[in-house]
C-alpha cells in the first residue's frame, strides 16, 4: 500500500492517471520506471500494468519526407 501523501493513484480504469504515481526504482540507462502502484513505465510513454497489459508507447508523425531531400544549390561562376 502506498505511503505517500497524497497516495500515489492506483491502477484502475478511474479517472485519476496511474502513471502519475511516484518513482520507487528508477533506471533511466535502461529506458524505464517503477513506480509506486506497480507500473513499469518506459521512457517512449509506454507502459507494463501489473497485471500484464501494457499501454501503448506514444507514437510521433514521422518528418514529410521531403522535408530533407536534397535540395538544388546554385553555384557561382
Amino acid at each position: 500500500m502506498c505511503s505517500h501523501q497524497p497516495t500515489c493513484p492506483p491502477v484502475t480504469d478511474g479517472p485519476a492517471d496511474p502513471l502519475t504515481a511516484r518513482i520507487v526504482a528508477d533506471h533511466p540507462e535502461q529506458g524505464w520506471s517503477l513506480l509506486c502502484n506497480g507500473v513499469v513505465r518506459f521512457d517512449d510513454g509506454g507502459a507494463l500494468l501489473p497485471d500484464g497489459t501494457s499501454i501503448p508507447a506514444v507514437v510521433t508523425s514521422p518528418a514529410p519526407a521531403d522535408r530533407y531531400a536534397a535540395q538544388p544549390v546554385a553555384v557561382a561562376a
